[in-house]
């Protein structure tokens, strides 16, 4: 996917005036692009109009008009950004239940090592690679950026809707799966041929 430039980025005011519109289209994108693993993990597939989202947003909520701020923010989310043949999402880990994050938390702890997370597609595996400095020794964050890397017959699969897709996660007492819906593949594709 082409990079997001600053002449890409819509200046404070212009944006304000559009925001409403803007934001109703990358909600209606990201339900697209949004599917529950269980009921404590949720995956968001990123592309280059969610992430546009993303730096407007916080060009918006901080204020950032210095060019180099600008520029800091543009390269934190260009990182993000899926490569030719990836996959790139943001895993949210979503405990409500004040009573029981600890736990949880604590059971996701090293989530983000080892092959824990996957795309399954034509009998193969793709294992989720998170982008580091989200945990350490004794802390998780609930926020990940996770990118994959589906072979040229997993895209295939992926593309005969006939075939079963599925999203993993197998970590600790948290083993779940979910079959991938038809207009997330179609997403997934889009991204994919890039």
């Amino acid at each position: 996917m082409k990079v997001i430039a600053p002449e890409d980025v819509i200046p404070y005011e212009a944006y304000e005036k559009q925001r409403e519109e803007f934001r109703s289209r990358i909600i209606a994108l990201k339900q697209r692009r949004r599917i529950s693993i269980g009921p404590l993990v949720t995956m968001i597939f990123e592309n280059r109009a969610t992430l546009q989202f993303q730096i407007q947003e916080m060009i918006r909520v901080e204020r950032i008009f210095d060019p180099a701020k600008v520029q800091d923010e543009l390269n934190v989310y260009n990182a993000i950004l899926p490569a030719p043949g990836e996959l790139s999402a943001t895993l949210l880990i979503e405990i409500t239940e004040e009573a029981m994050m600890k736990h949880w938390l604590d059971q996701f702890m090293g989530l983000d090592h080892g092959e824990k997370v996957a795309i399954v597609a034509g009998g193969e595996r793709a294992f989720g690679e998170f982008e580091g400095g989200h945990s350490h020794d004794s802390k998780i964050s609930a926020v990940h950026f996770v990118r994959f890397r589906p072979t040229a017959s997993m895209q295939s699969a992926i593309a005969d809707l006939r075939q079963p897709v599925l999203l993993t996660v197998d970590h600790g007492e948290y083993h779940v799966q979910t079959a991938v819906p038809g207009s997330m593949r179609e997403e997934w594709l889009s991204d994919l041929s890039a």
